[in-house]
């Protein structure tokens, strides 16, 4: 699903959020196994924050400054 489709949600990049929590649950919470879906929770508030501005809120995603460092951190490990 396309970031824009998640930003409509209510709240916010929910459905990437429940997407981390059935990740994790089925993969007894092997954080590595789900990276890929917590890399789309972040696509989707990196979306989110660009569209409205950051301080805009949603309780799906984090701070824009945190996110910007997990992007970050993400790319730098690539």
């Amino acid at each position: 699903m396309a970031p824009k489709d998640d930003i409509e949600a209510k709240p916010p990049c929910h459905p990437r959020a429940c997407a981390i929590q059935d990740c994790l649950t089925k993969n007894n919470y092997n954080e590595a196994k789900c990276q890929n879906v917590i890399n789309a929770l972040y696509e989707c508030c990196d979306a989110f924050y660009k569209r409205y501005g950051e301080e805009a809120s949603t309780a799906s995603c984090p701070k824009p400054d945190l996110l910007q460092l997990k992007l970050r951190q993400e790319k730098g490990a690539k």
